[in-house]
C-alpha cells in the first residue's frame, strides 16, 4: 500500500468529516457525539500541522492540533487529533501520520504535544507511546459519554529540537 501524507485541504474535508463519524461511532475516540460543520471544526483546530493520509487518491486518516491554552506562555504547547478510516485502521497509518505531524509541529516551533486518550483505546495509547509520548496520569470519569462516566488517559510528547 502506498501511502502519502500531504497537507490539508478545504476540498478534504467530506473525506475527513466521514473519518470522523466513524471514529465516533466507536464511542471510544472521542467525547463528540455528531460531526461538526467545517466552520465549527476549521475554528476549533490549528491552521497549521493540518495533515491527511492519502492512498489510491483517497483520504484515508487525518492529524490536526488544537491550542490548549491562550497565554502566550502555552503558544508551543497543543493537543494531537489522529483518526484513521474504518477500512484503513491497523496499517500503520496512525504512526506514519502521527510521526509527520510530530515533525510538522517542531518546524512550527511546538515544544509539547498532549493527548487525552479514552482508557478503553489502548489501540491509541501504545500508538502515541510508539511515538514518543508518555503516560503522565489518568483523569478519572474526566467526562460522560452516552450516559457513563470515561477515564482519559492523559499522555504529552516533549520535542527534542524545540525549546531546549
Amino acid at each position: 500500500m502506498n501511502i502519502s501524507i500531504r497537507t490539508f485541504n478545504e476540498q478534504d474535508w467530506a473525506s475527513v468529516s466521514k473519518i470522523y463519524a466513524e471514529g465516533i461511532a466507536t464511542g471510544i475516540a472521542t467525547f463528540e457525539t455528531e460531526v461538526p460543520s467545517f466552520e465549527i471544526w476549521n475554528e476549533k483546530f490549528i491552521k497549521k500541522c493540518r495533515l491527511v493520509a492519502q492512498t489510491n487518491n483517497e483520504v484515508v486518516g487525518f492529524a490536526v492540533l488544537s491550542q490548549v491554552s491562550k497565554r502566550d506562555v502555552y503558544k508551543g504547547v497543543a493537543e494531537v487529533t489522529v483518526y484513521v478510516a474504518k477500512n484503513s485502521r491497523g496499517k500503520g497509518i496512525g504512526k506514519l501520520l502521527l510521526e509527520a505531524l510530530v515533525e510538522e509541529s517542531e518546524k512550527e516551533g511546538f515544544w509539547t504535544l498532549q493527548a487525552g486518550i479514552f482508557s478503553l483505546n489502548k489501540a491509541s495509547i501504545e500508538l502515541h507511546e510508539k511515538c514518543g509520548f508518555r503516560v503522565v496520569g489518568v483523569r478519572e470519569k474526566i467526562g460522560k459519554r452516552d450516559g457513563k462516566w470515561l477515564n482519559n488517559h492523559f499522555l504529552e510528547r516533549r520535542s527534542k529540537k524545540v525549546g531546549l
